[in-house]
């Protein structure tokens, strides 16, 4: 939205008398509420900057202080308890300009973490981090599923079956293509994300660079400018090391 000019004043039509000198009359400054108002409309919107990257998807301003990178897996329960406690705070970090986050697929549970992995980065930019932080919300129904004897003999049945149908047999079983149908994207365009190799290619790259050069092995991990965080796994953990490095 391009703001109203500001800075162009209504001159005073002060009568003089004739023969006397007119003075021009002064521009009155900007006030300071203009000022603000137009700098905001300037200002970047971090959170609507969202990239793709060789690994995975980042929002906020990508010359941030403090970059953050997550390696999670969808249906990691201590995953899912961090996106629902972390996201808010963690936009809010974003927005200031101070953020950046980066996610990156981590198949830490195998079978049942390729579909939603997929779906979720199969629709842009724009949705990656609504999808991401929709499946954490809804995870109680897929946990339930996952412990149930259904879910084993699923497991056994796949073991020989190449990824990509072993993808589409669990998002049937987890009713993944109804749960995308509910944040509007038509079954069809599921399942033909479903199908996409090259994506899935570009996970098991990025989670076997992971473990060799990073020692990578459980979700969530996270790093703080390169670092590694240790054992923070929670947002009550994480956000204090966040501060210190100046958030």
């Amino acid at each position: 939205m391009r703001p109203a000019s500001l800075l162009i004043a209504a001159l005073a039509l002060a009568a003089t008398p004739a023969g006397a000198a007119h003075t021009p009359t002064k521009k009155p400054a900007a006030r300071p509420a203009a000022k603000a108002a137009a700098h905001a409309a300037k200002a970047p919107v971090w959170t609507n900057m969202v990239v793709r990257t060789a690994e995975g998807f980042r929002i906020g301003n990508p010359n941030a202080k403090v970059q953050l990178i997550e390696y999670g897996s969808r249906t990691c329960p201590v995953c899912g308890a961090f996106g629902r406690e972390g996201t808010k705070p963690l936009m809010a970090y974003v927005a200031s300009g101070k953020l950046s986050w980066e996610f990156r697929e981590f198949l830490v549970h195998g079978q049942p973490d390729i579909a939603p992995a997929l779906l979720g980065r199969c629709f842009g930019t724009a949705k990656f981090f609504p999808i991401l932080e929709r499946m954490y919300l809804d995870q109680e129904a897929v946990e339930e599923k996952l412990g149930a004897p259904e879910a084993s003999a699923l497991a056994g049945k796949m073991q020989t079956e190449p990824p990509l149908a072993v993808a589409q047999a669990w998002a049937d079983y987890l009713d993944y293509i109804p749960f995308m149908a509910k944040l509007g994207f038509a079954p069809a365009q599921s399942r033909a994300c479903l199908t996409n190799g090259k994506d899935l290619d570009t996970i098991v790259r990025v989670m076997g660079e992971a473990q060799d050069k990073l020692g990578v092995n459980g979700t969530p991990s996270f790093f703080i400018n390169g670092k590694s965080a240790g054992r923070a796994y929670s947002w009550a953990s994480l956000e204090p090391l966040l501060k210190a490095a100046g958030v």
